[in-house]
């Protein structure tokens, strides 16, 4: 397989449709990352929030690396999708293409890992696992979790891959399974 295939003008059309739906997606669970924030605040779990919420956060990239089965495209889908809540009025500003940037790297990871020759389960689990180190090691540094005990940081730790797995992993399975099964997609 030539992982640098060429992009065909329906490609680029649908990953710009699937990054606006995720942009409007990630704009929309603001209010309950918010809110979160406050409910677990008094608690001492506040940045869980951000942990909850992850695997909603970067469902864009793997879909997109699975569907698209090209390299980059991971990437570009959660960029793409980072873009879109930014313009929407997301609370983080520009900042949010960063956090795009980093969460689309971490979900390449995956399927580079087996040389963009392998989707299936195991490339979109090695995916949410990449993810989830990527976004956690960006968090220690972005947001000061290198000043957690190491107890928080395993808690936080296993939210974030808890949540990653389940909507970046399964989620992300299943809805290319309806898709393969409606045949709205071309063979690949």
């Amino acid at each position: 397989m030539n992982i640098f295939k060429a992009w065909h003008l329906r490609d680029i059309i649908t990953l710009a449709l699937i990054s606006i739906f995720f942009g409007v997606i990630y704009w929309v669970i603001i209010p309950l990352y918010n809110g979160l924030t406050i409910a677990l605040t008094p608690i001492g779990l506040g940045p869980a929030a951000n942990d909850i919420l992850m695997g909603v956060w970067v469902m864009a990239g793997p879909l997109a690396g699975y569907m698209f089965r090209i390299a980059g495209s991971a990437t570009l889908g959660e960029l793409l999708g980072s873009v879109v809540e930014m313009f929407l009025g997301g609370q983080w500003g520009a900042s949010t293409l960063i956090s795009g940037i980093v969460q689309g790297i971490g979900s390449e990871l995956g399927f580079t890992l087996t040389g963009y020759k392998l989707y299936n389960w195991f490339s979109l689990s090695l995916s949410v696992f990449t993810t989830t180190v990527v976004t956690f090691g960006w968090d220690m540094i972005r947001n000061g979790y290198n000043k957690y005990h190491i107890g928080l940081l395993l808690t936080l730790f296993l939210i974030r891959l808890v949540s990653t797995f389940f909507f970046s992993g399964v989620l992300v399975k299943l809805i290319m399974n309806l898709l393969e099964k409606s045949h709205i997609l071309a063979p690949r």
